[in-house]
């Protein structure tokens, strides 16, 4: 589904370089939930915008869905931000003149292939992340929750190949944080959804099938989930102190 190749990515200031992701290479599978971990400044974001085609990169190569990403040009990067990925992000990025389901329906709107096909793909959503009772309310009458369990479901009206996050529990507290992982879970079992998320948060990467630890613009380690998320989220706690340094 994604692949990225030796990807590296730099940032000039003045007569200055600076390196920021440093050779990273890593695979995400079709249906696979994957979280990227680091302290600040590792890359994270950087390697987010990257593989949404927001910033070029230097070196490497992503693909998404056996397309190579290189060289495109803003037609074609466009199409695929548009129809290829989905995006959720840490401020819900909902518009506020609008209904629950019609901000679901907003890219369906924006290219006007709502039809019947997308009518009933919004009632489903709203149905599978246990919002259908605010469909018809604002985004600010409902909690910041069901605010980004909506972004969650916008961001699968088109049926893309991926889900990118961007801290999508940053703004919440742990019982809203909670539901929304719980609506990126239902949306892999029930829909097939690959999701790739960026977060500072343990807990909810402790969901995940895999995270990836990123340390100076290069993956620490890749940890895989195979018993209990408990467990993991001890794995990946110790993790952590170890990429910190601190093992005391």
């Amino acid at each position: 589904m994604l692949y990225v190749n030796n990807l590296h990515k730099s940032y000039q200031t003045g007569s200055k370089t600076y390196p920021v992701l440093k050779g990273v290479s890593f695979q995400v599978a079709k249906g696979e939930f994957v979280a990227v971990m680091g302290p600040s400044g590792s890359g994270k974001s950087t390697l987010l915008n990257c593989i949404s085609c927001y910033i070029p990169f230097e070196k490497g190569n992503i693909k998404l869905g056996g397309q190579t990403l290189a060289n495109l040009n803003d037609d074609e990067l466009s199409k695929i931000r548009n129809e290829k990925l989905g995006f959720v992000f840490q401020d819900f990025m909902l518009l506020d003149g609008l209904t629950i389901r019609e901000n679901i329906l907003v890219p369906r709107i924006i290219h006007g292939t709502v039809g019947k096909e997308g009518e009933q793909l919004a009632d489903r959503l709203l149905e599978l992340f246990g919002i259908d009772h605010i469909r018809n309310k604002y985004p600010a009458d409902v909690s910041g929750g069901e605010r980004q369990r909506t972004a969650v479901a916008r961001s699968l009206i088109n049926q893309p190949l991926m889900i990118l996050a961007d801290e999508p529990t940053g703004n919440l507290d742990s019982k809203s944080s909670r539901t929304v992982i719980e609506a990126f879970e239902n949306a892999k079992s029930q829909m097939d959804a690959t999701i790739f998320m960026v977060t500072h948060d343990s807990f909810s990467a402790s969901f995940c099938d895999r995270v990836i630890l990123l340390k100076d613009g290069q993956i620490f380690r890749q940890l895989v989930k195979h018993g209990k998320r408990s467990e993991f989220h001890d794995q990946l706690l110790e993790t952590i102190k170890e990429m910190s340094g601190d093992e005391s």
